[in-house]
């Protein structure tokens, strides 16, 4: 599968970026050379490879995840009492991403 133009486009939207005809035509066959090596690396029979270290362990092997047990939980009103600011029942936030139409 190629990349096209159209692709580059939609990938720099998905990452808030505004690229330049001449960008444009610079990344096309950088991400095309990506896509083309991911398809060469989705070929090759992996079924032999044991699996690494980042691979989450099922069950206790694996001592980042603790186990599921009941534990008490805050009610609504004890969980928005120290907000500095909260509204619809919710924490109010600033908004941290905002993009120019």
């Amino acid at each position: 599968m190629a990349f096209t133009e159209k692709d580059v486009r939609y990938v720099a939207e998905l990452a808030h970026l505004e690229l330049t005809e001449d960008e444009i035509k610079k990344f096309l066959p950088q991400l095309d050379s990506i896509l083309q090596y991911v398809e060469k690396l989705n070929k090759l029979d992996t079924s032999e490879i044991e699996p690494m270290a980042q691979v989450t362990y099922p069950g206790s092997e694996n001592a980042s995840m603790r186990a599921d047990v009941p534990c008490r939980y805050f009610s609504q009103d004890e969980a928005l009492a120290n907000a500095p600011e909260q509204g619809a029942g919710c924490f109010k936030v600033p908004s941290v991403i905002e993009r120019e139409e």
